[in-house]
């Protein structure tokens, strides 16, 4: 696996902005308790990558009708899709200089009830101690889905099943995709959500 960085100034995987709102008490707060909590950098990612994908429920799990967008938002509520969950996830490690992008995949909704292509968004995180790029994704484990965090071995939530057209993406973008954003503002219910979930990304346009 091969991670392409889209952008080379890591000071764009640190940036905060009206999405990735670390500046919020809230998210200083529990990134203040996670890191405190851990016994390195290294730990506190892991904690922090555990605290959302265990925590804050994925609204469709718990059939949640609103939509979260902003790490804020989803703090506060409890919840999100996987593209909210990653938000929080780079707010809270960005917040303690932790270099953290987004990635993404396109995946079947739903192999019986619904088998068209959406896109599905997960994290990449610098490491250090290793000096390398992992990713990880924090949507929530449910029966079927057991994500991990792992090093050496990534352990994702779904697996890439190319003979069906599912596409994996080792790139990874110092923000959250304009398109993806747009569906999750404009939607007002996550049921019209599911509706028009992205198919595709504004960052594809411009290549």
């Amino acid at each position: 696996m091969d991670i392409i960085l889209y952008s080379n100034d890591p000071d764009e995987y640190l940036k905060h902005d009206s999405v990735i709102d670390y500046d919020y008490k809230s998210i200083i707060g529990l990134a203040d308790m996670l890191f405190k909590k851990a016994d390195c950098e290294l730990d506190f990612i892991r904690k922090a990558y555990e605290f959302i994908r265990d925590n804050i429920k994925h609204s469709a799990d718990i059939n949640e009708d609103e939509i979260t967008c902003a790490a804020s938002e989803v703090l506060k509520a409890g919840h999100g899709i996987c593209f909210a969950k990653s938000h929080l996830l780079a707010a809270l490690l960005r917040c303690k200089s932790v270099p953290t992008g987004f990635c993404y995949q396109k995946l079947i909704l739903d192999d019986e009830t619904a088998p068209v292509l959406i896109y599905h968004g997960l994290n990449a995180v610098y490491i250090k101690d290793y000096k390398k790029w992992i990713r990880l994704d924090a949507r929530g484990n449910k029966i079927g889905v057991n994500a991990q965090f792992s090093i050496e071995t990534e352990q994702l939530a779904f697996p890439i099943r190319s003979e069906l057209g599912e596409v994996d993406s080792f790139v990874v973008y110092p923000n959250p995709d304009k398109e993806v954003l747009r569906k999750l503002r404009t939607s007002k219910t996550r049921t019209e959500l599911w509706e028009n979930l992205p198919t595709e990304l504004e960052y594809n346009k411009q290549s």
